[in-house]
């Protein structure tokens, strides 16, 4: 069997039957990447024009699941980032489904032209996995610590860009990107990462997610800050701040219906990535909020500066990407609150 065409999700809402929001607790912790390989490996066993590309960094990126799995279907390229994908292309334009995936500095700013001219370009049906995004990169250091692949990957015609916020998500996104046609990035990191949602919560491209819901405020987040946004906003609950917290997994197609409601309900904003805060999902809303609901709006993220070495945890708090850095951000933008 072959796939050529979107396919609709079929996932079960986790509403709870009385009609209010689940509250979502951590379940352990597990990396954004396990989900991205074994949600490939599911997708070469639906289908048998799903192929993959490795840079001789299977194990780190997770496609040795795929390539242990399917042998005969995985191309060995080396470290080349600009030849894999330009052989992804072709493989794409002959029919197959085409996965390569290394770390997201060289898959984004190395790869760059590559992605505009051949990928983009092409309306081509290749899927990359950009890995070890943001600074929980950890002991690496800032020239492997992707923050810019967001600015560059969305402002690219005709990609499809998706963050997943956990293990779950990043499994059910990558099965999702594969059944979805045309060009499409999928960012993962390397650190284990709170695990909180469940197989059964929603996933679709293209469509945000309320995990709580509130009126005082509304945190528009994407990967691992979406849970530092539940937190804050739990906490903020015991201060009779009322938060509302958006999943914004898909940076593009964004779902700017759900950026006005909660602008239009809620009345401030905060945006929260792992990422550079110029151009990346705070400059995404900040334009749909520009063009159909001002508002005010505070932004967390890494703020025009590379990343360093050290612990995950700790780079975290020394570049502001903490729950007490979301808390502070929401006092701020409903002290804006006209």
């Amino acid at each position: 069997m072959s796939v050529t065409a979107v396919k609709e999700s079929s996932m079960v809402n986790t509403a709870s039957t009385n009609g209010q929001m689940p509250r979502y607790e951590m379940h352990g912790k597990k990396a954004t990447r396990f989900g991205f390989g074994e949600g490939l490996v599911v997708l070469g066993e639906r289908y048998d024009n799903v192929v993959a590309l490795g840079g001789d960094i299977t194990g780190s990126v997770m496609t040795s699941y795929f390539k242990e799995k399917f042998p005969d279907r995985f191309f060995s390229m080396g470290i080349t980032e600009a030849t894999a994908t330009l052989v992804a292309t072709g493989l794409a334009l002959s029919g197959h489904i085409p996965f390569f995936a290394t770390y997201g500095a060289f898959a984004s700013c190395r790869n760059t032209d590559m992605i505009r001219i051949s990928m983009a370009y092409n309306d081509a049906n290749v899927k990359i996995g950009g890995g070890h995004a943001g600074i929980s990169v950890g002991e690496d250091g800032a020239t492997h610590q992707a923050l810019e692949e967001i600015a560059i990957i969305r402002v690219m015609p005709n990609m499809t860009l998706v963050v997943p916020c956990d293990f779950n998500e990043a499994k059910k996104a990558t099965i999702a990107v594969g059944e979805y046609y045309g060009p499409c990035y999928i960012r993962f990191g390397r650190s284990d990462v709170p695990s909180f949602t469940h197989e059964d919560t929603p996933f679709e491209i293209g469509k945000a997610q309320t995990f709580k819901d509130g009126n005082d405020a509304a945190v528009i987040a994407c990967g691992p800050m979406v849970w530092e946004a539940l937190v804050a906003a739990y906490e903020l609950e015991a201060e009779g701040i009322n938060v509302r917290v958006l999943n914004m997994a898909t940076i593009k197609p964004l779902d700017r219906a759900a950026i006005v409601k909660a602008a239009s309900e809620c009345g401030a904003i905060v945006t929260a990535e792992e990422h550079q805060i110029t151009a990346g999902l705070g400059g995404a809303v900040a334009e749909v909020l520009a063009q159909e609901h001002p508002a005010p709006v505070e932004f967390i993220g890494v703020k025009d500066t590379f990343g360093g070495s050290g612990k995950p945890d700790e780079l975290m708090e020394f570049f502001g990407l903490t729950s007490k850095d979301v808390k502070a951000a929401v006092k701020r933008a409903i002290a804006r609150k006209r």
